[in-house]
């Protein structure tokens, strides 16, 4: 037995409710207001009580229309009750007046309970997957009435009503019924349209309201400031991607080109007056210059409700709902097929590390610590002021794996690039001593949390074949992107930090003085090979006055230039998939703003066009040579082959893949044109200039080999080539 049972005084002989029960019906303080509403045997027949305010007369009907009673009314704040015929307990409507009109209401109270005893063995266990078909607030039809019905964990509350446009606001309307066994309080709502704010009004034990919750498994929100959860029905979106998600399904992604544009949706591109784009709106725009631009995938700032603009939405409290921002979610599913008709995967940025304290968020959710640890030690972030989820709570981790299958299941996103992984796998975390608390063996790992990210991408990639999770963390945690089998954390893929802090600390010092700090640039080969990499230029390196990329190269104006080009090529051409922030490809200057739009009139100059130019060639360059691509994870598709010439600060490999083209990658990082320098290369023979960053095109002085070198052998035995290096410039040669 699941749903609670009546606890309150039995109804008098004659089947009317004792004045205690109607008071506390009427105050919203009854224990299990559904063994006294609806319909009910007394004795050898039934009686209907409801709880209308506003009417003076109420008949009872099928829900036909027929009539089955005239009730009493027992209190002028809309208690009514009185027998009727029916023959069992069943759904009935009411049919109210007073000297304003007249109006149905469906009794939400003769209904049944909708979720059933597999759902609470499965959620007790933790190992419900359809969690998102089942909570929040769903469109049905139940015994012959549509409405929704709305669904809650609240296993330390008094009392949860569900309160929204539809009643007023008033939380004794629609008291929910307990599941005793799950915690889960549920409710089916006749009559309920789409698109009705809601929340929920919780009482806990101590009888202290709390401020209204939004719903945890909201699919919908109301625009900000306001803060409601909305109604909605099932995402009618027609998908047309089968080519696309079939293609990734069968493919390893480790040896597919993979080049992310990630992107601020807010602030990509506004309207002339300053307004946000729709999905739509996005979708015409941002689609077409992904794809001339020759990305794979878009990478998107978190997409899910959240209330303050500045945080970009790493401070989610909607982690279900797709902000309202940019429309309805259905605008969102258009978005993704829009890309996956194309071409284009969509990864979304996901935040599980953490939630803000927002009153109408998960914080203290049924007056107790509920969805976060109850000791600031382990629950409260000292660097963001948030909270921490409790990774051990088993409905806590079904809450959060949920929601990763729920955008690859409903929105066909490719991916989730996960947040802040460090501030979860280590308790001490940005504390102190006698901040945090060890775990069970004494250690600093959160074991909790590991076992988390284990469960969710196994589930995620156990269920769903395709799909890319990639691990923002900055630590030497072992094996993040190995198997959890292996005794991985189970991502396919890490953030390489490290590739990113050693080469834009490099490349921010004068050319003269990068001889002294050439390991900068080959360190990250000593493990680059250890994870399967990502290698990111993201938004935390043009943000809380870090400036801009181009703002952080040494030198003036054309160095600054010739070297966020050289740049661009040597990473390009480094083992790793890539991922730039937007506005990135085109040199903005000037620090990257979420309220304003980026600064699009840039490419009217010829070395900012020229730096677009580049990145989509290098794109383009990057995806057509597999050899640049198809061993990124692994050594066997690398060769140093020149490492240690400090001197003149020129590094150069091979990056290689079986029965394809060689490719030879040349940096020169001083800004010294260098004539006859020699380069070891493998085979003898022409060697096609296939890229080189110091063209006119691109904004350089013109400098090359006139499109291809000639590799001999020398007496020696070595092959070489003489090549011509253009200052601060990156060469790329293919042998022909």
């Amino acid at each position: 037995m699941t749903p609670s049972a009546g606890k309150g005084p039995a109804p008098t002989p004659s089947g009317s409710l004792p004045a205690p029960e109607i008071a506390a019906i009427l105050s919203g303080t009854h224990d299990d207001p559904f063994s006294v509403l609806g319909v009910h045997a007394v004795g050898k027949g039934y009686f209907a009580r409801c709880f209308i305010p506003g009417a003076e007369t109420v008949v009872a009907e099928t829900l036909a229309g027929k009539e089955i009673g005239v009730l009493e009314r027992r209190d002028d704040a809309g208690f009514f009750e009185g027998p009727v015929s029916v023959r069992k307990e069943q759904p009935i409507r009411y049919r109210a007046r007073n000297s304003g009109g007249e109006w149905i209401v469906v009794d939400p109270y003769s209904f049944g309970p909708v979720l059933g005893p597999m759902d609470d063995y499965y959620i007790r266990e933790g190992s419900h997957l359809r969690l998102f078909d089942k909570m929040g607030a769903h469109p049905i039809t139940h015994d012959g009435a549509e409405g929704f019905h709305f669904a809650v964990w609240a296993p330390n509350a008094r009392r949860v009503s569900v309160v929204g446009s539809f009643n007023d606001w008033d939380g004794r309307r629609h008291v929910m019924r307990l599941r005793v066994d799950t915690g889960i309080w549920e409710i089916f709502i006749p009559g309920v349209p789409e698109g009705a704010p809601y929340k929920y009004e919780i009482l806990p034990k101590d009888g202290a309201l709390l401020p209204l919750k939004a719903d945890p498994f909201a699919r919908r929100s109301e625009l900000r400031p306001d803060t409601a959860s909305v109604t909605t029905g099932e995402i009618a979106q027609l998908w047309e991607d089968e080519a696309h998600k079939r293609h990734w399904a069968e493919v390893d992604p480790r040896r597919q080109p993979i080049s992310i544009y990630e992107v601020h949706a807010a602030s990509w591109q506004r309207r002339d007056n300053g307004d946000m784009l729709t999905w739509d709106e996005l979708a015409d725009r941002l689609i077409p210059y992904c794809v001339d631009m020759g990305f794979t995938h878009i990478e998107f700032l978190p997409i899910s409700e959240y209330p303050f603009d500045p945080s970009w939405g790493y401070q989610t409290t909607g982690l279900y709902a797709p902000t309202a921002r940019f429309g309805g979610p259905e605008g969102f599913a258009r978005f993704v097929n829009g890309c996956h008709k194309v071409g284009l995967g969509v990864i979304l940025d996901w935040v599980p590390a953490h939630f803000p304290t927002d009153e109408h968020g998960l914080r203290w959710f049924d007056g107790t610590a509920l969805y976060e640890h109850a000791d600031p030690r382990k629950g409260f972030h000292p660097d963001w002021q948030t909270a921490i989820y409790n990774f051990g709570r088993q409905e806590v981790l079904a809450y959060l794996v949920n929601n990763a299958l729920y955008w690859v299941e409903k929105f066909h996103v490719d991916g989730l690039r996960v947040d802040a992984v460090a501030s979860m796998l280590y308790l001490d975390y940005s504390r102190q001593h006698g901040e945090w608390v060890p775990n069970e063996y004494g250690g600093n790992e959160n074991l909790e949390a590991v076992r988390f990210l284990q469960t969710m991408n196994t589930r995620l990639y156990g269920i769903h074949q395709g799909v890319l999770t990639i691990a923002e963390e900055s630590t030497s945690w072992p094996k993040v992107s190995h198997p959890v089998h292996a005794g991985g954390l189970g991502f396919g893929f890490k953030w390489n930090m490290g590739f990113m802090h050693d080469t834009l600390q490099y490349l921010a010092r004068e050319p003269v003085h990068r001889k002294f700090h050439h390991n900068d640039m080959t360190f990250g080969l000593l493990y680059a090979f250890s994870e399967n990499f990502v290698l990111p230029l993201s938004h935390d390196e043009v943000v809380h006055g870090k400036g801009s990329l181009i703002a952080k190269m040494a030198g003036d104006d054309w160095q600054k230039f010739a070297n966020l080009r050289a740049y661009y090529a040597f990473m390009w051409g480094y083992p790793g998939k890539k991922l730039l922030f937007m506005g990135q490809e085109f040199a903005q200057w000037r620090e990257w703003s979420e309220d304003r739009a980026l600064d699009w009139n840039l490419l009217e100059y010829n070395l900012h066009e020229g730096m677009r130019r580049l990145v989509r060639d290098l794109n383009g360059t990057y995806r057509a040579k597999p050899a640049l691509h198809a061993r990124d994870c692994e050594g066997d598709g690398f060769e140093w082959l020149i490492a240690d010439d400090r001197e003149n600060s020129v590094f150069a490999w091979l990056r290689k893949a079986p029965g394809e083209k060689l490719v030879a990658v040349v940096t020169n990082f001083t800004p010294v044109y260098r004539e006859s320098y020699d380069i070891p290369l493998p085979v003898a023979g022409r060697w096609r200039e296939i890229l080189n960053t110091d063209a006119e095109i691109y904004g350089g002085t013109g400098k090359g080999n006139g499109g291809a070198v000639h590799a001999e052998k020398k007496s020696t035995g070595i092959t070489v080539a003489t090549v011509t290096l253009p200052p601060l410039a990156t060469l790329m040669l293919e042998e022909d």
